[in-house]
């Protein structure tokens, strides 16, 4: 099976979605910095992007099929989520 990471429109769907909702970028830079590979800054794309198992795992988990990409409002009510969990002073994943 030919493996696939999300076209990048997706994530320019996703990035417009938290874009559009401010009170979320603080916890959007957050979660970039916690979910981003290790050592992102030395390779190629050179993005704080999540590693390709870690993604494929979520998509596995959320959707039931590790090549599904990821939806914008999912990723607002997961960020949103994230923002809940950190106002209780627990860390998210």
């Amino acid at each position: 099976m030919t493996r696939r990471r999300p076209a990048p429109i997706v994530w320019l769907a996703v990035a417009a979605a938290v874009c559009s909702r401010p009170g979320l970028w603080p916890t959007a830079v957050r979660q970039t910095g916690r979910l981003a590979r290790r050592g992102w800054w030395r390779r190629p794309p050179f993005l704080p992007l999540p590693g390709a198992d870690y993604l494929r795992f979520r998509m596995e988990t959320q959707y039931g099929d590790e090549l599904h990409r990821p939806k914008p409002i999912d990723v607002i009510d997961y960020l949103t989520w994230c923002r809940q969990i950190e106002r209780l002073g627990i860390t998210p994943a």
